[in-house]
C-alpha cells in the first residue's frame, strides 16, 4: 500500500493524541505480559522444569517468552482496530474530518496502519528488554522477533479494521474476544505445544496467523530457525497482512466514501 504524505498527516496526528493516554496504554501493551511472564514462567515454568519439561530440553520460561511476545502484539493491533476505528467512523467522526481534507480512505487506513505498527513495535521493544533482563532468550537471533511480532500485529490489524469497518455497533467485538483472540491466545502455541491438543485443534492452530508469529519467533529466540520455514512463516503471515488491508481498503471506502 503506497504511503502519502496525507497518510502520514494523519499517522502524526494519532502520535499527537496518543501523548495524552500512553501511560495507561502501556500498561495493558507491556505490564501485563510482563506479569504474564513472571507468573507463568517464573513459577509454573519451575514445576514444569521439574517434571517432563518442554520438547526439545529447553527451559519453560524460553519457551513462553517469544510467544508472549507475539501474543502481546496480536492483542495491541486487536485492541488498536475495533473500538477505535469504529469509534472514529461513527460516534467521533474523526474519518470523516480527515476526509475533509485532501485525504482519501486509503490514507486514512494507511495512517491507521502506520499508528498500529508504532503501538506494537514499541511495545515489543519494551517487553523485548525485559525478555532478555529475564534471560529468557538463547540466541542473538530473538532481536528478529521484533520484526516477526510487528509483522503478526499488522496480520491481525489489517483485517479486524476491515471488520470494524463494516460494523453499525460494537456488540461483536465481544464475540470477536470470546471466540477467536482468546482461543487463539491459549491453543495457538504460546503456552504449550500444539501437537498436544486434538486433531480439530491443531489444525485450527496452524491456520491461524498467531501460531505462524509463535512459532517464528520462538524459533529465533532459541537458535533454532530454519530457513524454509521462516519463508512459510512470513509469507503466511503476509498473506493475511495483504488480504486483510485489501477488505480494509474496500470496507472504508464504502463506509466512508457516500
Amino acid at each position: 500500500m503506497p504511503v502519502s504524505s496525507a497518510a502520514v498527516s494523519f499517522f502524526r496526528q494519532r502520535l499527537t493524541a496518543h501523548r495524552h493516554f500512553w501511560r495507561s496504554s502501556a500498561v495493558g501493551s507491556v505490564l501485563e505480559p510482563v506479569l504474564f511472564l513472571a507468573a507463568m514462567g517464573l513459577t509454573l515454568g519451575t514445576l514444569v522444569d521439574r517434571g517432563p519439561g518442554v520438547p526439545g530440553g529447553v527451559g519453560y520460561l524460553a519457551f513462553l517468552a517469544p510467544g508472549l511476545l507475539v501474543a502481546a502484539a496480536m492483542q495491541t493491533a486487536t485492541g488498536e482496530s475495533t473500538y477505535p476505528v469504529l469509534g472514529a467512523i461513527k460516534w467521533d467522526r474523526l474519518y470523516e474530518a480527515v476526509l475533509a481534507t485532501p485525504a482519501r480512505a486509503v490514507d486514512v487506513l494507511a495512517g491507521h496502519l502506520l499508528y498500529v505498527a508504532f503501538r506494537v513495535t514499541t511495545s515489543a521493544a519494551a517487553f523485548l528488554v525485559v525478555l532478555l533482563l529475564f534471560g529468557a532468550a538463547e540466541s542473538p537471533l530473538v532481536v528478529l522477533a521484533l520484526p516477526v511480532a510487528l509483522l503478526t500485529g499488522l496480520a491481525f490489524a489489517a483485517p479486524v479494521t476491515a471488520m470494524a469497518a463494516a460494523l453499525e455497533e460494537d456488540a461483536a467485538f465481544a464475540a470477536l474476544q470470546r471466540f477467536l483472540i482468546v482461543p487463539m491466545f491459549l491453543f495457538s502455541g504460546t503456552f504449550f505445544p500444539v501437537d498436544r491438543l486434538p486433531a480439530v485443534l491443531e489444525w485450527f492452530a496452524w491456520a491461524t496467523p498467531l501460531w505462524h508469529g509463535v512459532t517464528l519467533a520462538r524459533d529465533l529466540a532459541l537458535g533454532t530457525v530454519d530457513g524454509g520455514s521462516a519463508l512459510l512463516h512470513v509469507g503466511h503471515l503476509a498473506l493475511w497482512t495483504a488480504a486483510g488491508t485489501a477488505l480494509a481498503a474496500r470496507a472504508l471506502q464504502r463506509r466512508l466514501v457516500r
